[in-house]
């Protein structure tokens, strides 16, 4: 059954048969062509990324139903004045608010309510950016983009500000004026609207499939059909408490031990790709690395595959839910260490897939960590800075409970910082400080110093180190994912229920860029992620008298360090 529905579009009148239960978002996507809004969690509405206006109002337009559009003027990126969208996006590549631009289109359309209702204080653009997820900038560039104080810049050199950009993200990635508006050029973005459409077969379902890349996809017209012939369900957050899937070791005295929890990446852009017959698939990859997420995910060969199978143009695209079921996470380890007569002694365990498959590992001050936790054991690929977080923790948790000063054995015109981690990643380092407010016991601010070479452009590496300092706050204090640990089964399938961090609760960020004058140096925003999970597993100790030995770290107030 489908209703013919009349609306105006970006000025436009504009008539649809749609089909019955449809939402706007996949009419503009799929029928329209309008790809500013994005598809980041349909239908569960809660990552913000196809955020749109309707008469005015901003809307969630995956969960929008389309009849409920009839006779009312929907408006988009695509149908705003120069005017209004070139200066949001020039403030934002002013500030690093946006890196691989998926999610900054809805928060551009928010904003533009906002400012049409004149609603601009600081609560006003905390309650409206409750509505959206941005997982790469940590959110502070996000409000200097909006419109708070931004940092001084110097002229820039755009080229140089995507190498720096592309050294840190593991890819290729562009920065523009039209990065912003979501131009960044995604794959599904591009595919042809009349081509085939595979999604994954989900658990439990009967539908047809066909196998390729070790997937099995269920194949439509459109991708309304093939989600409907898939028999596709919204994902729920489940009630099941998350807890570390291996056991603790026993504490050592004087020494520190941890257990942490799967972690998913939650990359904004979902896995997607298309391909023509004997063609080349388009990159998973547009603009942006997905934190190591998608370098082998399946959605490229697939397509290829399938274009070739049948005969015709085929996308393929998972949801929200596929993602969480499919890709990599990063994986709990269980580890203890102590720091004794000059000597460092640690012991570990790590999962390296879902489901209980634990390798154990001991090893001195002089083993290589690549011995102790391979890369392999944390995902396939690897996820960034896995290995090197775990063992700042660990060590320098070590050498925290063991009373060590750093500056005996440390640099301090460097990258570090008193009662702070040091770490390495690619020859860039990085530093940090943990501030807690002695009366709140909240955390007040956080003091980081990174060194990668020659800096290339300082707005991009400071907007990648605030991001990796709001991904490490939650690996520490509040992410966590539920997941069977007897079958592997994820329970947490909506992108809410990871526990990421939201931008009001986000502390103040300080970042001190050290210019060493050497060559660039890839991945400094990896360095940052295990120096401030480091430091910040060591200001929960000093603040709260005891050391939480689980991440997420629910069970003491340090989960409510965050709440200013």
């Amino acid at each position: 059954m489908s209703d013919r529905v009349e609306f105006v579009c970006n000025g436009e009148l504009v008539a649809v048969d749609a089909e019955a239960g449809e939402m706007l978002l996949t009419v503009l996507r799929e029928r329209l062509g309008v790809t500013s809004a994005k598809d980041g969690c349909a239908p569960q509405g809660q990552c913000g990324c196809c955020t749109v206006l309707v008469d005015g109002d901003a809307r969630v337009a995956c969960v929008t139903p389309i009849a409920r559009i009839a006779g009312r003027s929907v408006t988009t990126l695509e149908g705003l004045d120069e005017d209004v969208t070139g200066p949001l996006a020039a403030a934002f590549v002013a500030t690093g608010g946006s890196q691989c631009g998926f999610c900054t289109p809805g928060i551009l359309m928010r904003m533009v309510a906002l400012r049409a209702k004149n609603k601009t204080t600081p609560l006003d653009i905390d309650r409206a950016l409750a509505a959206h997820l941005c997982r790469c900038t940590g959110w502070q560039t996000v409000y200097e983009g909006l419109g708070a104080p931004a940092p001084a810049s110097t002229p820039r050199s755009l080229s140089n500000a995507a190498e720096r950009a592309s050294l840190e993200s593991g890819n290729s990635q562009r920065v523009a004026s039209d990065i912003p508006l979501g131009h960044g050029g995604f794959a599904d973005d591009s595919a042809p609207r009349d081509s085939l459409v595979a999604v994954p077969l989900p658990p439990g379902s009967d539908a047809a499939f066909v196998e390729a890349a070790g997937i099995r996809w269920v194949v439509g017209q459109s991708l309304t059909e093939a989600r409907a012939l898939a028999g596709k369900v919204q994902g729920r957050r489940t009630t099941v408490e998350v807890r570390p899937p291996l056991p603790l070791p026993p504490l050592p005295p004087g020494g520190v031990r941890l257990a942490t929890s799967w972690v998913e990446p939650a990359y904004l852009e979902p896995d997607a790709s298309w391909c023509e017959p004997g063609g080349v698939p388009a990159s998973a990859l547009a603009n942006g690395g997905a934190f190591g997420g998608k370098e082998s995910s399946p959605v490229e060969g697939a397509a290829r595959e399938l274009a070739d199978r049948f005969g015709r143009t085929v996308r393929t695209i998972f949801s929200r839910e596929d993602v969480v079921r499919l890709g990599p996470k990063r994986a709990p380890v269980s580890g203890a260490a102590v720091f004794r007569n000059g000597r460092l002694a640690i012991a570990g365990t790590a999962l390296g897939v879902l489901g209980p498959s634990p390798s154990s590992y001991t090893f001195g001050l002089d083993s290589a960590w690549e011995a102790i936790l391979p890369k392999e054991l944390f995902a396939s690929p690897r996820l960034r800075a896995a290995g090197l977080a775990e063992q700042a923790l660990l060590v320098e948790g070590a050498i925290d409970a063991a009373g060590i000063a750093r500056s005996d054995f440390v640099d301090e015109t460097g990258p570090v910082l008193l009662d702070t981690a040091v770490l390495e990643a690619s020859g860039a380092s990085a530093g940090a400080r943990v501030k807690v407010d002695g009366s709140t016991g909240s955390i007040s601010r956080i003091e980081v110093r990174v060194s990668a070479g020659d800096p290339l452009d300082e707005v991009v590496l400071r907007s990648y180190a605030i991001g990796a300092t709001h991904m490490a706050l939650g690996w520490v204090l509040t992410e966590g994912l539920a997941i069977d640990p007897e079958t592997g089964v994820v329970h947490d399938l909506t992108i809410r229920s990871f526990g990421i961090i939201r931008p009001k609760d986000v502390p103040p960020i300080d970042i001190t860029i050290i210019d060493d004058g050497g060559p660039p140096l890839a991945a400094s925003s990896d360095a940052v992620f295990a120096a401030v999970a480091a430091a910040t597993w060591n200001s929960i100790s000093r603040s709260e008298g005891t050391r939480p030995d689980t991440f997420p770290a629910l069970g003491t107030r340090a989960s409510q360090m965050l709440r200013r």
